[in-house]
């Protein structure tokens, strides 16, 4: 299961993800895993969170980041959701088909192995795909 939370600057995005994470790490059986451009929220997230700095491990490609996540998940089959902030910042690039690939990887990585994901992306939500309005 994926969830797409798009929002332009300032719209609230991150401290809607942040309530949302925190909730998580009281009501979610397994792992809650949160990945994002840099520890900006370290402060704001409960401590059984695992925070995950994305430039220290250069995930700039959704290959790579797709074999990341594989790789978590190899390591902890305990992850039952994993929060991704900033999706297309972290890429360098803007929403387009790949992001809506990487999306529907998601989704079906997520269901074969019951993790849910929580997605921001900074972008209006007009410039969605319609194959990535599914997700809004």
């Amino acid at each position: 299961m994926v969830r797409l939370i798009m929002g332009g600057k300032g719209s609230g995005k991150t401290k809607q993800l942040i309530e949302m994470i925190n909730n998580a790490a009281k009501d979610e059986p397994g792992n809650v895993v949160c990945i994002e451009p840099s520890r900006d929220m370290m402060y704001d997230i409960h401590y059984h969170i695992r925070l995950i700095d994305a430039k220290e491990y250069k995930l700039t490609n959704y290959d790579l980041f797709r074999g990341f996540i594989s790789g978590l998940y190899a390591g902890n089959y305990d992850i039952s959701h994993v929060f991704i902030d900033h999706l297309v910042k972290m890429m360098g690039r803007e929403v387009d088909q790949d992001t809506e690939d990487f999306l529907n990887w998601l989704d079906y990585f997520g269901e074969r192995n019951s993790i849910k994901f929580t997605v921001t992306i900074s972008a209006d939500e007009s410039v969605a795909t319609d194959g990535m309005r599914k997700f809004l």
